[in-house]
């Protein structure tokens, strides 16, 4: 059950992860530090699956941390799509996608909404795909490094960016179907009017 607790384990990682957004940024476009940035980006990774079980195994579980985690995700995603895409890593194209589908989906929270019902639970293929996502951003970094796996880092990371690519969209139009059917099948509420 979730609780209104604000400090918590989970919590603090998952705004240690937060923090780490603008450093990602500057690791990426203004000192080119490849290195520290895959770090960064594999540590958040872990701490991301690591708040999670934490959350469990302590009882932690929280609104904040419910919000705050697929937040701090998404931001990860969106930062990492758009600065890879900066540097040529992604193409441009692959990066508009991916954001366009999040928008898009954000949007439809709203059918939601109005029908006083809570969002559509995510499905398996929606945490596959972006587990491919998240699992081919370090693998295109390293690809991007002098390192001796380098060659290996590129194709890997490429194969992951394609599957996650096109789950993530196929999921994003599952979700945008089924609030279609929510829209038509469940009488929305009407806005409540102050005298």
């Amino acid at each position: 059950m979730q609780s209104d607790r604000v400090l918590t384990v989970p919590n603090l990682l998952s705004l240690l992860r937060l923090l780490g957004v603008p450093v990602f940024v500057y690791l990426m476009l203004v000192v080119h530090a490849d290195g520290w940035a895959f770090l960064l980006l594999v540590v958040s990774g872990a701490t991301d699956w690591l708040d999670g079980k934490l959350a469990r195994w302590l009882d932690q579980m929280s609104r904040l941390g419910a919000l705050l985690d697929p937040l701090v995700d998404r931001l990860y995603l969106v930062t990492a799509l758009i600065t890879f895409a900066i540097r040529g890593i992604v193409p441009w194209w692959v990066a508009v996608a991916l954001i366009a589908r999040d928008a898009i989906l954000a949007l439809t929270l709203r059918v939601y909404r109005r029908r006083g019902l809570p969002p559509p639970e995510v499905i398996y293929l929606g945490k596959a795909a972006t587990f491919a996502l998240m699992a081919a951003l370090p693998w295109l970094l390293a690809g991007q490094t002098e390192w001796a796996i380098a060659g290996f880092a590129r194709a890997f990371g490429g194969a992951f960016l394609i599957w996650g690519t096109g789950l993530y969209l196929w999921t994003g139009m599952l979700y945008v179907a089924k609030a279609f059917r929510v829209a038509r099948t469940v009488a929305g509420q009407e806005p409540i009017r102050s005298e």
